[in-house]
């Protein structure tokens, strides 16, 4: 896990969340849950507009060996997605942290992102699970 990127925030659900220059939060699944899915086959991301709350389905990832929902790690109205992966949903197994994000999200409020877990939390779920 020293590839996994200290700057981000994550869920031990495994989504990621990335707080931008900009003050949106970009949103995708982790190295490890891409991993454990094995090659992605198609994602379902929200539609911009969405409004989400921390904790809600905001889509689902399909693979050869599963379907897996994939929740919000913080609360804001979706305000792009990564249209790249309707057409090539392997992004996600070759570039979970760059490529293969799922959406951007204008935050209720970026505290939210200090109840999510650091990179040596993440570290500890994954060895405990």
């Amino acid at each position: 896990m020293s590839d996994l990127p200290r700057e981000l925030r994550y869920a031990s659900s495994h989504e990621w969340a990335r707080l931008e220059e900009d003050g949106t939060v970009t949103v995708g699944i982790t190295d490890h849950a891409q991993d454990q899915l094995g090659d992605v086959v198609y994602v379902e991301l929200p539609d911009a507009g969405d409004t989400l709350s921390a904790g809600d389905e905001a889509g689902v990832v399909e693979s050869v060996k599963a379907a897996s929902d994939v929740y919000a790690p913080v609360s804001g109205e979706v305000l792009e997605i990564n249209a790249a992966l309707e057409d090539e949903p392997e992004i996600i197994n070759s570039e979970p942290y760059e490529g293969g994000w799922f959406y951007k999200l204008k935050p209720d409020d970026t505290i939210e992102l200090e109840n999510l877990l650091d990179a040596d939390g993440y570290v500890e779920v994954i060895e405990s699970s």
